[in-house]
């Protein structure tokens, strides 16, 4: 596999050249130490995996990723940060990357992520992982809580209302007044905090309420 190195600070890239170069399949064939510098050298290179710092000065490791595998999508790339905030992670990981390594964790898992990713499948340092389903399990139940806070009535008025049906539609369907339908809505919108229907339509999906897709 042929690899290319990119990080700003020197000693840092002297460490990577090491452990690639203790992998019996693996060489170092470049690298940078800006983002600007490594978008050329991939694109002079064609290297099979990327090591890309994250926090590179000009354009960062999340812009290079980008632009480079716009040009060469096969191309794999493994994010290198000292950072696991889920804000990184998930901007790195929605620009192409496979895999996301910190660099405290850097000679432990810098192989495995290697050979991972080149199989073309996902690595991730353990943290990561963990703050990542830390947020999905927030969201989860912030959803729940929400969903909570809805009568069955309520949820019912929500999936017709987010089918697309009229106030007056919805009303003859549940044999009340549209003025109480008009009110249970604006109630509904109250507890939820939302304050258009598009909102409360991807709530409506979230919560299972209603098929559409947006």
């Amino acid at each position: 596999m042929r690899i290319l190195i990119a990080d700003d600070h020197g000693i840092v890239r002297e460490g990577l050249i090491s452990l690639v170069k203790s992998q019996v399949d693996m060489e170092v064939i470049g690298q940078a130490q800006d983002g600007n510098e490594v978008v050329r050298l991939a694109k002079e290179l064609r290297p099979d995996i990327i090591i890309m710092d994250i926090t590179m000065p000009g354009m960062n490791g999340i812009e290079a990723t980008g632009v480079i595998l716009a040009e060469r999508p096969n191309t794999k790339i493994i994010a290198l940060s000292m950072y696991s905030n889920k804000h990184f992670v998930a901007e790195m990981l929605k620009a192409g990357a496979l895999g996301y390594v910190l660099k405290s964790n850097l000679f432990d898992e810098l192989a495995k992520a290697l050979h991972t990713v080149a199989m073309g499948r996902h690595y991730l340092s353990p943290r990561i992982t963990d703050v990542l389903i830390e947020d999905f399990v927030g969201r989860v139940h912030r959803h729940r809580a929400l969903s909570d806070e809805l009568t069955d009535r309520e949820c019912q008025i929500v999936r017709l209302l987010t089918q697309g049906l009229s106030t007056k539609q919805v009303a003859r369907k549940l044999h009340v007044s549209p003025k109480t339908i008009d009110h249970s809505r604006r109630r509904i919108m109250d507890k939820l905090d939302f304050s258009s229907v598009a909102e409360l339509t991807k709530y409506a999906i979230h919560e299972g309420l209603t098929t559409l897709e947006i």
